[in-house]
């Protein structure tokens, strides 16, 4: 069992501290027992949301929590940053929009893979998103 007040921090700064947000969530996954294609789907997710950062604040952390409620266990995470914020959150949330050129799978894709999925941005203050999947 682990400390139900278990956390760790990946500063986000450089493309290489993606890889390694990757990693340490697919390792926290893994502790917690999740099976590997939850595993894949966190890894996923942590994937897109240390992008953003990197891409479009420069710099921010990914945070994972050990979560549990009377019936499941599971995993929450917290990217944060300190950039531009985003203007038009309903717009970003659509299916085939980006920025970057990429696939555009980005926040909708992860809202699919994820239990629970929250937004809150300030222009020019910053970006949180909260995601958290529940062990089965």
């Amino acid at each position: 069992m682990m400390d139900n007040h278990f956390q760790s921090c990946i500063p986000i700064q450089k493309e290489w501290d993606i890889v390694a947000a990757r990693q340490q969530g697919r390792d926290f996954s893994k502790q917690i027992g999740f099976g590997a294609v939850d595993q894949a789907r966190i890894a996923t997710a942590i994937s897109e949301l240390a992008r953003n950062i990197y891409l479009y604040a420069q710099k921010g952390a990914i945070c994972f929590e050990y979560i549990e409620d009377m019936e499941h266990k599971g995993i929450k995470i917290i990217a944060s940053d300190e950039g531009p914020g985003i203007s038009d959150i309903s717009r970003v949330m659509e299916d085939g929009y980006t920025t970057s050129g990429g696939l555009g799978a980005g926040l909708p894709g992860i809202k699919r893979l994820m239990d629970h999925f929250d937004i809150y941005s300030e222009e020019g203050k910053g970006t949180e998103v909260t995601i958290q999947k529940w062990l089965r």
